[in-house]
């Protein structure tokens, strides 16, 4: 029971953007930032772009993940997106919903 007081106490006084952080730390992890950024276009679109674009969609994260997973092309252009496959599954849906949480 102590250690469960002393884990609650500590997350109450960690910083809200950790998680955030942690995505972060994840899409450098997995090269994402050599054709994405948060704000601009790059080779890829901005994640605000897309977080944009799939506001509203129940399905956007699992059309994402497969997105990402597969790879994709002739939504944002000619320029494809190579598939991501040998990124774990757990974390293309972290990375997903991070980008989808963008504003």
């Amino acid at each position: 029971m102590k250690r469960l007081a002393i884990f609650l106490a500590t997350a109450a006084i960690l910083p809200a953007s950790l998680p955030a952080q942690a995505q972060e730390e994840l899409a450098k992890k997995h090269a994402c930032f050599a054709c994405h950024a948060v704000d601009k276009k790059l080779v890829g679109p901005a994640y605000k772009d897309v977080a944009a674009k799939y506001r509203g969609d129940s399905g956007a994260e699992a059309k994402l993940v497969d997105k990402v997973k597969k790879g994709s092309q002739g939504t944002w252009g000619q320029v494809p997106m190579p598939p991501n496959s040998s990124v774990p599954d757990a974390d293309v849906r972290a990375l997903v919903k991070w980008i989808l949480s963008q504003k």
